[in-house]
C-alpha cells in the first residue's frame, strides 16, 4: 500500500492539491451535465448512454434543491411532508388504528361467546 504524505510535507500539499483538482474537473462535468440535461426535449434521454446520463444528472440536481429547500424551510413554514404535515397524518393513522382495535375487539367477543356457547353444549 502506497505511503500516505505527511502533513506540512510538498507531497502532502501536492497531494491536497491533486485531489482538490480531480474534484475541480468531476463538479464541472458534474454541472455541464446537469446544464446538458435541463436542455433535453422531454424523452431525449433515450437519444443514448450521454443522454441518459445529462437527464439523470439534471433529475438528480432538482430532487437535491428540492431537498436543500424543503430542509431550510423554518418550524413556522408547514410545506407537504413536513413535520406539521406528518402530525395530521399521525392523528389519521391513530384513528384508522383505534377503529381496526374496536373491530379486532368485537370479534375477539364474538369468538369468545362462541367458544364458551360450544363448551357448554
Amino acid at each position: 500500500m502506497a505511503d500516505i504524505p505527511k502533513p506540512g510535507s510538498d507531497s502532502f500539499v501536492r497531494f491536497l492539491a491533486a485531489w482538490a483538482l480531480v474534484h475541480e474537473t468531476a463538479d464541472e462535468g458534474w454541472k455541464g451535465a446537469i446544464e446538458r440535461g435541463r436542455e433535453q426535449a422531454p424523452g431525449e434521454m433515450d437519444a443514448g448512454p450521454e443522454a441518459f446520463v445529462d437527464g439523470l444528472s439534471a433529475m438528480v440536481a432538482a430532487e437535491k434543491e428540492r431537498m436543500k429547500s424543503e430542509l431550510s424551510t423554518g418550524p413556522g413554514d408547514i410545506a407537504p411532508g413536513s413535520a406539521g404535515d406528518l402530525g395530521g397524518k399521525l392523528d389519521e393513522l391513530r384513528f384508522e388504528v383505534a377503529e381496526v382495535r374496536g373491530k379486532l375487539e368485537s370479534m375477539q367477543a364474538a369468538l369468545d361467546a362462541l367458544a364458551k356457547r360450544d363448551s357448554t353444549s
